[in-house]
């Protein structure tokens, strides 16, 4: 029999609980085994992701699959989605029924515990309340585990998840653990849980905000006290916020916020499978980490400095309150910090500030020939923000999700810093975007990994000016300059790493391999799906079924696509690898573009300087010579000095150039050459 009750799946499957009280299993004997749990149980079967007895918080039900409405299908099937933390062969089990039961050979009475040793994936045969039931334990791969717990989450008999999907704006505390998958736990009380996003919280898998009591950290992060738990509902791969967070951070680029994989449970129930982020705060211990949320105010907490740090969103769903401002670009902004109401000291100078400093800061991106950006912003951050929006093809890119912070750079002169990184679930060719607003940009092939991306985004087709900063700033001389040496000094050794190919263990500290992050998340992924999340989570996602994977030469400067495509098959193996190629073969496609910009870069030598001495002279000819004909290697960031013709290859035609300057046969002018 169906059921189509959001509470039964997702609040430990309490049916008619009224009472807020933990469930003692049995008054008589602690040591003897009886459970206590921080939640009120259905009639289950509960497992323990820990060996401690007296350890309420970290129980999971049995469950069979749902519907992607959580509705209820094959009910005799459950599954125990155990978390990285068990060994994999044996779990402490809980009886939260009226009678005793008996799995495998291990007999469970009502209301106690018992330790049971499984297989994965072997079938078990429990006979339950009168119903024959198939039961197989799976087991995750995740950094860590969440649970949070609260049958009574509005004192008036509302289950957690209940509760909080009535509204977004609910919220409510809650008993918790963090359970690493080294078995170590944090019990640390939950100060407050409730829903998060935009389009991410009209979906069944719901994001949350989570603030403990004090300060945590979830699988070796930094200690915090507020996370953001991302359901990646509309990402197959369940990775690329993870990809390009961690990329970000590898970088360089300032508060790329850390996550980490973790399954995610409700009052007992398996939610699926999770990312949990720094919050995007100021403060210490956040992701801003250096700058004070009353730095505004003068020493005599009434007046405002004349200068001082601000963290801004582009966010065209906030609404029109005490947080926002209305740029002259058209976008509205979200100030992040200092965060003011109505009344406050300062609250009207430091809106009006905000908005003044951003609109000088957008029309310096809009403006390159009239105003120097170098004097309103960090250009290398700037820079490396504008990257990852265009590696990621990213669709939100500068219309939302996109954050700026204003301060003080190393030189004591405040400027606009690309950071943080966040919401990039629509990216590396995950969407399909929107056909009207893409027609109106004049982008044919928003879903492919080739083609600029980012210059176009909110700017109508034809049009030299934009509203979207990140276009202007896509296009900006300042940020152009730049852009090639970022690419190929931090980002391509990043990618290089990720993919494999030049393995650095420095970077593998921020930024993992793709099969390093597949260990990760395979074993959590298989749970997510198997408890009936979809794969394909409707049209708005794109054809991720085949692709022609794209190289590139780093020595030669080559860069070419397979002849063949690569069949992707609709399984999470199937959607992560394909995420994985198309990442890569975006990379490899912005190398082949950036490359001859760069090589330009390099020739900061004399041309005709061939072998590097500072002077040309016939030496340099020989070198050009032997080279030519494979008797000897010039260095990479020679090349350029040697190519005197810049037809991009070395040969004679190039050493009779440097012959005939290094004799007087020629002045040099029409060659290049200068003395």
């Amino acid at each position: 029999m169906k059921k189509s009750t959001a509470a039964l799946l997702a609040a430990a499957m309490v049916i008619g609980a009224v009472s807020a009280a933990p469930v003692t299993a049995s008054a008589e004997d602690d040591a003897a085994g009886e459970a206590v749990l921080s939640f009120k149980p259905e009639k289950a079967l509960y497992a323990h992701a820990v060996t401690d007895s007296k350890e309420k918080d970290a129980w999971c039900a049995w469950q069979c699959e749902h519907t992607d409405e959580l509705e209820e299908v094959n009910v005799n099937t459950k599954y125990f989605f155990m978390p990285s933390s068990v060994d994999g062969t044996s779990a402490e089990l809980y009886n939260a029924g009226d009678q005793a039961v008996t799995i495998g050979s291990t007999e469970i009475k009502a209301g106690e515990t018992a330790l049971f040793d499984y297989e994965l994936g072997k079938e078990y045969t429990v006979v339950f309340d009168g119903e024959d039931i198939t039961v197989s334990f799976l087991r995750s791969t995740a950094e860590a585990a969440i649970y949070v717990n609260n049958s009574n989450a509005d004192d008036n008999g509302t289950d957690l998840f209940t509760y909080l999907t009535k509204s977004k704006s609910n919220s409510a505390k809650a008993t918790g653990a963090i359970v690493n998958a080294d078995g170590t736990v944090d019990n640390t009380p939950i100060k407050k849980i409730k829903g998060r996003g935009n389009t991410t919280w009209q979906k069944t898998k719901k994001p949350f905000n989570i603030t403990y009591d004090g300060k945590v950290s979830v699988a070796g992060m930094e200690k915090g006290k507020k996370y953001s738990l991302l359901a990646n509902y509309q990402d197959d791969s369940l990775s690329r916020n993870r990809f390009l967070y961690d990329l970000s951070d590898a970088v360089g680029i300032p508060y790329a916020s850390e996550s980490r994989y973790v399954d995610f449970y409700i009052d007992g129930c398996y939610f699926g499978s999770y990312q949990i982020a720094q919050k995007i705060e100021v403060g210490s211990s956040e992701v801003v980490n250096d700058i004070d949320d009353e730095a505004y105010l003068a020493e005599d907490g009434k007046t405002v400095n004349e200068d001082f740090p601000f963290v801004v969103e582009i966010d065209p769903s906030a609404s029109s309150d005490d947080y926002t401002v209305k740029a002259s670009d058209g976008s509205t902004l979200t100030i992040k910090s200092p965060e003011l109401s109505s009344g406050d000291p300062g609250y009207g100078e430091v809106k009006a500030y905000v908005k003044k400093k951003y609109n000088d800061f957008s029309n310096a991106c809009a403006n390159p020939d009239k105003k120097d950006l170098s004097e309103y912003a960090d250009i290398d951050s700037v820079a490396k923000l504008y990257l990852i929006n265009e590696l990621g093809k990213n669709w939100d890119s500068g219309v939302a999700s996109t954050f700026f912070t204003y301060k003080q750079d190393s030189d004591g002169k405040y400027k606009f810093f690309g950071s943080p990184v966040w919401d990039y679930d629509n990216s590396l060719g995950n969407a399909n975007g929107i056909a009207g607003d893409l027609n109106k940009f004049g982008v044919k092939d928003y879903t492919e990994y080739t083609g600029w991306w980012c210059e176009y985004k909110g700017r109508r087709k034809g049009s030299k000016t934009s509203s979207n900063i990140m276009s202007n700033i896509a296009v900006n001389k300042y940020i152009k300059e730049v852009v090639p040496t970022i690419w190929f000094e931090e980002f391509v050794p990043a990618m290089q790493h990720f993919d494999g190919s030049a393995f650095n263990e420095d970077i593998d500290r921020e930024f993992y391999t793709a099969d390093k992050y597949y260990a990760l998340i395979n074993g959590s992924a298989e749970m997510n799906y198997k408890s009936g999340w979809l794969i394909n989570t409707g049209d708005w996602i794109a054809d991720h079924s085949s692709l022609n994977k794209a190289h590139f030469d780093y020595k030669t400067g080559e860069y070419s696509a397979y002849p063949t495509k690569q069949i992707y098959p609709q399984t999470f193996e199937g959607m992560y690898n394909y995420a994985v190629a198309w990442f890569e073969s975006r990379a490899a496609w912005l190398s082949s573009q950036f490359y001859d910009d760069y090589k330009k870069s390099l020739n900061t030598g004399l041309l005709g300087d061939a072998n590097g001495d500072g002077a040309v002279n016939s030496e340099d000819a020989l070198t050009i010579l032997r080279a030519s004909i494979e008797l000897e290697k010039i260095p990479d960031e020679l090349i350029p000095c040697a190519d005197i013709n810049g037809d991009s290859t070395i040969d004679t035609s190039d050493a009779v150039s440097v012959l005939r300057y290094s004799v007087g046969f020629d002045d040099g002018l029409n060659i290049g050459l200068t003395k």
